[in-house]
C-alpha cells in the first residue's frame, strides 16, 4: 500500500522574464558584468547601488547594496556559478537581513542570444532557500526584476547611442 501526503506542497517561487534589448549581445553582457555599468541600472525604479563589487568568474563573489528612495539599504551577496561570455551568466544571490544573515537565496540564470543587431535576454530566477522573514521581500521579486530590467533596457540604449 502506498501512502501519499495530502498536504499541499508550496511551489518553488520561480520567475522568467524575456526581453528583446536594442543593443548587441556583447554590450548587454558587459552591462551585466562591469561593476561600474551594473551600478548604473541595478535595482527597481528610484533605487541606487552605492556598493557594487563583482568578481566575474566561476566562484567569484558579488556584493551589491541597493539604497531605496527612503534611504534604507538592502545588502545582497552572491557567488557566480557560471560565466560564458557573451551568452550566459549564472549566480546565486542572497538578500541579507539587518544582522547580515541570508533571508533567501535565488539561483539566477541570464541567457543572451543574438537577435539580429539586438539581444534576446532571458532571466530565470528561482528561490532555492528562504527563511520565514523572506515573504515581504519575495512578494516584490517580480516587480523588482521587471523594473530593474526596464532600467537595464533604457541604459543599454543610451550606451549604444553614445557610441
Amino acid at each position: 500500500m502506498t501512502v501519499q501526503s495530502s498536504a499541499p506542497q508550496e511551489p518553488e517561487q520561480q520567475l522568467t522574464i524575456t526581453r528583446i534589448l536594442d543593443a548587441p549581445r556583447e554590450l548587454v553582457f558587459q552591462a551585466w558584468t562591469d561593476p561600474k555599468l551594473v551600478a548604473q541600472w541595478w535595482g527597481p525604479r528610484g533605487f541606487t547601488a552605492p556598493v557594487c563589487e563583482l568578481d566575474v568568474r566561476p566562484g567569484g563573489s558579488i556584493l551589491i547594496h541597493m539604497r531605496g528612495p527612503d534611504g534604507k539599504v538592502y545588502p545582497m551577496t552572491g557567488v557566480y556559478r557560471e560565466i560564458l561570455p557573451p551568452e550566459r551568466i549564472v549566480f546565486v544571490s542572497s538578500a541579507l537581513d539587518e544582522t547580515g544573515n541570508p533571508l533567501f537565496d535565488v539561483l539566477t540564470t541570464i541567457t543572451l542570444a543574438a537577435h539580429g543587431t539586438k539581444t534576446k535576454q532571458t532571466l530565470e530566477a528561482c528561490v532555492i532557500q528562504k527563511t520565514a522573514k523572506a515573504a515581504p521581500y519575495l512578494a516584490g521579486m517580480e516587480i523588482g526584476w521587471t523594473q530593474s530590467l526596464d532600467r537595464l533596457a533604457a541604459f543599454v540604449i543610451t550606451f549604444v547611442t553614445k557610441g
